[in-house]
């Protein structure tokens, strides 16, 4: 970025900062907000940023990201007046976090790949807080099950405790399948559901392993559903028929010419 970029950056930042200034003290809605209030709006925010990334549309990330930098300088200017923290504390605090957890960029450490970046990045927020910090522990509770699984599996691949060749992966996927397998015939709900568990959290780890996001691949395989299903309901009312009045073989036919569409 060049220096006439930064200023322009710089100079937007500010103008963002004093409209929420204004807008705080003269807006009777953004005057009544709260951490608590705004907590569900930065949420949604997050979806939508999410959503506008995997459809590749730039013109909606650029809004969402805004959106959630505007979140950010709310919680900030909230913070101040309770004189907790200002936007200031925020920047300065994860600039400090930045140049701490890449000790390759601003230190003598080596790292020759992102994997080991990612390894060092782990091990240093280990050793924060006087070594009292676990290595799970900076996983959120609140988190989906699904995104919530990967990144376990990510932290602790960060201490070593992760298969020494991935293809080994397989062979667990495929225990626990026969272990889900085995309690269904014995129609055990409870521990179906166990194994059922177990089973996800492996092809959860299959699936970084492979570099491949869970999350990101289960969502596009919903789309996916999605359309295709919406094919179907289209085809089934041009053709004067119902769903629920035709037979699978039926329905599956008209599936198989949605896929020309994927």
């Amino acid at each position: 970025m060049t220096q006439n970029k930064k200023q322009r950056a710089a100079a937007a930042f500010e103008r963002l900062v004093e409209i929420m200034d204004d807008l705080r003290s003269k807006c009777p809605w953004d005057r009544e907000q709260t951490f608590d209030s705004i907590r569900p709006l930065t949420i949604e925010e997050t979806y939508e940023l999410s959503e506008g990334i995997l459809e590749k549309d730039y013109s909606n990330i650029k809004k969402e990201l805004g959106d959630l930098l505007l979140h950010i300088v709310f919680y900030s200017k909230i913070a101040e007046e309770d004189n907790k923290f200002d936007i200031e504390d925020v920047i300065n605090a994860l600039c400090e976090k930045l140049i701490y957890r890449h000790p390759h960029i601003y230190g003598n450490v080596k790292a020759n790949n992102a994997n080991e970046v990612l390894e060092n990045w782990e091990e240093l927020k280990i050793k924060e807080k006087d070594g009292n910090k676990t290595v799970l522990s900076g996983v959120p509770t609140s988190l989906p099950a699904l995104i919530k699984a990967n990144r376990i599996q990510e932290k602790v691949r960060a201490v070593g405790f992760d298969w020494d060749e991935r293809s080994q992966v397989w062979g667990k996927v495929h225990e626990e399948l026969n272990e889900l397998i085995l309690e269904v015939e014995n129609n055990n709900p409870e521990n179906i559901e166990k194994e059922f568990g177990d089973l996800l959290f492996s092809v959860v780890n299959a699936a970084r392993l492979y570099g491949v996001d869970p999350e990101t691949a289960l969502e596009r395989t919903n789309r996916k559903f999605m359309k295709r299903f919406g094919y179907l309901e289209q085809r089934t009312i041009k053709m004067g028929r119902s769903l629920k009045d035709m037979t699978l073989d039926e329905m599956n036919q008209i599936w198989e010419g949605a896929k020309q569409f994927d």
